[in-house]
């Protein structure tokens, strides 16, 4: 039985996937406990040459990944490209790290006692990716986890099972053992069931999963009554600070950027341009001027900086937002309302807390400014959320813009750079509502490792009784 995803742009057939069901997920968690045996036992050395062969399987396949994304997710050319870069980049970090899983001796009060602590694989991980930057995520996933010495298992988005399943493809291509690498692919409605029962399955020993709040919430409830651990990384609301001294031109090219590079529909996107009232007429000035110049195409054609939004429901939902701001005094600078998933970005100024779109994540092509008083008043406000997973200030003064980032509670912060920023070394996640855990670098061997305590005894032993 097979699942169809439909182009967003067209309605024409995008893709056709195999609709998995919940009762074949014991089959695949032994196949992948079958791989994890044969995987583990490898040398660090053997995991990094593998690892790097999936990287450049997967550049091979660029045409593949473009094609896919185009066709499942309405994304750019561009926006295709940045996501294989990154995903390539993030299988090396992976294999860089083979030989950086290491452990410590400490010293002990027992005479002769020999105290090491030591980092080992766990087993099978569940990597659940979602859809709106599919190969980055798709690989984030799986990568650390595969360089730690674990087997995995993909649960392919049902948006993208096509650029999810290229990933897989790759690879195999590179010779990861017989069931160290799957693949699960399902029907929308199949979704719930089959995730259930992955968490449930006994080889399973945590899980890492991108995507909404909400959904994080029931996946992390979940694995908790089997006392599996999870990185999550959810939703943000990532604010951006422009300050009384910021350089203005910048701010607005990294806000222009972090807003509505592919459409709004990252994690990190700029959500709230929370800026002091000193300099907000002149931001919005030139804001609003530049906003105005990117349009909105069909991405086959190439032409514009802004694509499709992935469907109908995000479409609603950001008219809902933008509609319900205007209706309590948000003033429009530039862009609306749009009838279909072409959307045209949209800034709404004069934002406050009465306003939907002030709390609650659009994930689409449009952003809220918020007008500060002050600094002090600045920082109020980009904490006044239940998100914390990237943020960004603006101001001339490094040493001030560092003393209010570490006053914003987020897992990442930018002084004078976009809140859209990622590096496959670097420690990814949030606080909050935004998830716990980090993707990322030495940081992620800890998601994916268990510590152990080992003694070696050297002298004999004295014990009480």
């Amino acid at each position: 039985m097979n699942f169809e995803r439909k182009n967003p742009v067209t309605g024409e057939l995008a893709s056709t996937s195999k609709a998995m069901q919940a009762n074949e997920m014991a089959a695949i968690a032994e196949r992948a406990q079958s791989g994890f045996t044969l995987w583990s036992a490898l040398g660090p050395n053997a995991r990094r040459a593998t690892l790097y062969k999936a990287a450049a399987a997967l550049e091979a396949r660029n045409e593949e990944f473009v094609e896919a994304m185009m066709s499942e997710v309405g994304a750019t050319a561009g926006w295709a490209m940045f996501n294989l870069g990154l995903a390539a980049s993030m299988l090396r970090e992976a294999a860089s790290l083979t030989t950086q899983i290491g452990g410590e001796t400490i010293p002990s009060d027992k005479p002769g006692c020999l105290a090491m602590a030591i980092r080992k694989p766990v087993g099978v991980i569940l990597g659940i990716a979602p859809w709106n930057a599919p190969i980055i995520l798709g690989v984030r996933a799986i990568s650390t986890a595969l360089a730690c010495g674990n087997a995995v298992i993909l649960k392919a988005s049902e948006i993208c099972p096509r650029t999810h399943s290229l990933i897989i493809e790759a690879c195999s291509e590179a010779g990861f053992p017989e069931g160290t690498v799957n693949i699960v692919t399902n029907a929308p409605a199949d979704a719930a069931a089959v995730v259930g029962s992955l968490i449930d399955q006994p080889a399973v020993k945590r899980i890492n999963f991108t995507g909404s709040t909400e959904v994080g919430r029931i996946i992390a409830m979940r694995a908790a009554s089997q006392l599996k651990p999870c990185l999550l990384e959810l939703g943000g609301k990532a604010p951006m600070l422009v300050l009384e001294d910021a350089d203005l031109d910048e701010a607005v090219k990294a806000a222009a950027f972090g807003a509505f590079m592919n459409q709004g529909q990252i994690c990190m996107s700029t959500e709230r341009l929370v800026v002091d009232e000193s300099v907000a007429d002149a931001f919005a000035d030139k804001f609003a001027s530049k906003v105005s110049s990117m349009k909105t195409g069909d991405p086959r054609e190439g032409k514009t900086p802004l694509g499709a939004v992935v469907d109908q429901k995000t479409v609603d939902k950001v008219n809902m937002l933008i509609e319900d701001a205007l209706s309590k005094g948000a003033v429009l600078l530039a862009g609306g309302t749009s009838d279909g998933v072409l959307m045209q970005a949209t800034v709404l100024d004069n934002v406050t807390s009465e306003m939907k779109i002030y709390r609650e994540e659009s994930f689409g092509p449009v952003v809220a400014m918020i007008r500060a008083k002050d600094q002090a008043d600045a920082i109020r406000i980009a904490n006044d959320s239940e998100y914390g997973l990237s943020a960004a200030v603006f101001t001339k003064d490094s040493a001030k813009g560092f003393k209010i980032a570490e006053q914003i509670k987020s897992g990442i912060c930018h002084v004078n750079g976009a809140t859209v920023h990622d590096e496959a070394q670097m420690p990814f996640g949030g606080v909050g509502s935004s998830g716990y855990g980090r993707f990322g670098g030495k940081a992620g061997i800890d998601q994916f490792t268990d510590i152990r305590w080992i003694t070696m005894e050297t002298e004999p032993g004295h014990f009480p009784i």
